[in-house]
C-alpha cells in the first residue's frame, strides 16, 4: 500500500495556542485509520487543516504525492477528499433521496442556459442521479427512508446519509469526525459495517476520529494517537492500549487501568 495522505510537520496556531504542533503522519491507501487522543489533542483541527477548512500556520499536506496544502474544500472535493462532521449537515426539508442527488457538482441544471435549451439533458441527468441515489440508499439499508425529509430521521440515520453523500462522487479518502456521536449502539454497528463494506467492496480509504474504542477496534487498523498537537504513537489497538506513553497522555497513571484508554 502507498500513502493517500502524508502530513509533514504540520502546525496550526491560534494566537499563542498550538492546536496542531508539528504533526507528521501517513494514511495508507486502502486503510481504515483511527485517529484517537485526549480531548484537546488537536484531532479535529488536524482534520480541518487537511480538508481545507483552516489554513496551516506551517507544514505541508500531500495527497497521492501532490502538495494540497491550503487548497479550499471545494477543490479537494473534486480531487476525491471528503469530510463528514460530528453534527450531520443535511438539507432538512428535502428528502433523503434529494439530499444525495444534490451532491455531484457540475450538473447541467445549474446553468441557466440549459434550463431553457437543454431540458432533455437535464432530465436524463436527473434520472441517472435518482437511480444512483436509490442504489446508495439500498446499499446503506435505508431505502425505506428515500422520501422522508432528512431533518426527520434519527441522528444515526443522518450519519448513514452522510456516508451516502460520499458514495455519490468518486471519493478517494473520507475523513469521519466522531461518526458515533449521539448514535445508539445498534445503529453504530450498522455504520461500522457500512464503513467496512465501503472499504472492502469499493476501495474507500478512511480516517476516523472516534472516542468509542469498541468502534475503533471493530473497524480500524492502524490506530494513530495524538497528544498535544502531534502524533504520539501508532499501531494496532492492542499495541496502543499497552503503550505507556499513550496511557500517560490519557490518564497520567502509568500502566494502571490501561484498558480504560479512550
Amino acid at each position: 500500500m502507498w500513502d493517500v495522505i502524508r502530513v509533514e510537520n504540520l502546525h496550526r496556531h491560534f494566537g499563542g495556542f498550538r492546536a496542531v504542533d508539528g504533526a507528521s503522519l501517513e494514511i495508507a491507501k486502502g486503510s481504515i485509520t483511527g485517529l484517537v487522543g485526549p480531548n484537546g489533542a488537536g484531532k479535529t483541527t488536524l482534520f480541518n487543516v487537511i480538508a481545507g477548512a483552516l489554513p496551516p500556520t506551517s507544514g505541508q499536506v500531500f495527497m497521492d504525492g501532490e502538495d494540497i496544502t491550503g487548497l479550499p474544500p471545494h477543490e479537494l472535493f473534486h480531487k476525491g477528499l471528503l469530510r463528514t462532521f460530528q453534527i450531520a449537515h443535511e438539507f432538512s426539508s428535502m428528502s433523503c433521496r434529494e439530499n444525495l442527488m444534490m451532491v455531484p457538482g457540475g450538473q447541467s441544471g445549474e446553468v441557466l442556459w440549459n434550463t431553457w435549451f437543454g431540458r432533455k439533458r437535464i432530465a436524463d441527468e436527473e434520472r441517472a442521479l435518482r437511480a444512483k441515489a436509490d442504489e446508495v440508499l439500498e446499499f446503506l439499508t435505508i431505502s425505506h427512508l428515500a422520501d422522508h425529509p432528512a431533518g426527520a430521521i434519527s441522528g444515526g440515520q443522518k450519519k448513514l446519509l452522510e456516508l451516502g453523500r460520499t458514495m455519490m462522487v468518486d471519493a478517494k479518502i473520507v475523513f469521519l469526525d466522531e461518526v458515533g456521536a449521539g448514535v445508539n449502539r445498534t445503529l453504530l454497528m450498522t455504520i461500522a459495517d457500512t464503513i467496512i463494506r465501503l472499504n472492502k467492496e469499493r476501495g474507500y480509504t478512511f480516517c476516523v476520529i472516534e472516542h468509542d474504542m469498541d468502534f475503533i477496534g471493530k473497524i480500524c487498523d492502524p490506530v494513530i494517537v495524538m497528544a498535544e498537537g502531534k502524533k504520539l504513537a501508532e499501531g494496532t489497538l492492542d499495541e496502543i492500549k499497552a503503550n505507556e506513553q499513550v496511557i500517560e497522555a490519557y490518564l497520567g497513571t502509568g500502566l494502571k487501568n490501561k484498558d480504560a484508554v479512550g
